[in-house]
């Protein structure tokens, strides 16, 4: 069985490296390398974290830490047969686009 690839619109890259310079702890960032290597092991389809859901069609998300504030990530699955995954958004709950 072969991994998936799992790659970050530009977007969520800059999002990614504001996450990285907020100075929280322990880093949220850590938290989204946990999640890509599970989407690169496991596919789209991740019922082992938290508040996990489908949004529509090939889109999930799931929460990277509760509290205030809670982040939450977003993805979409590409190509099923090349096995493609493109993470759109990584931040907050209140600017996830949901």
């Amino acid at each position: 069985m072969s991994d998936w690839a799992v790659n970050c619109s530009r977007e969520a890259g800059k999002q990614y490296e504001k996450l990285r310079h907020s100075g929280s702890r322990p880093p949220i960032t850590s938290v989204i390398g946990l999640l890509a290597l599970d989407l690169q092991r496991n596919g789209p389809y991740l019922p082992n974290w938290p508040n996990y859901g489908s949004l529509e069609e090939g889109h999930f998300h799931c929460h990277l830490r509760k509290g205030r504030p809670t982040y939450v990530a977003c993805w979409r699955t590409i190509d099923k047969q090349v096995k493609k995954i493109e993470v759109y958004y990584v931040g907050t709950h209140e600017r996830a686009p949901y």
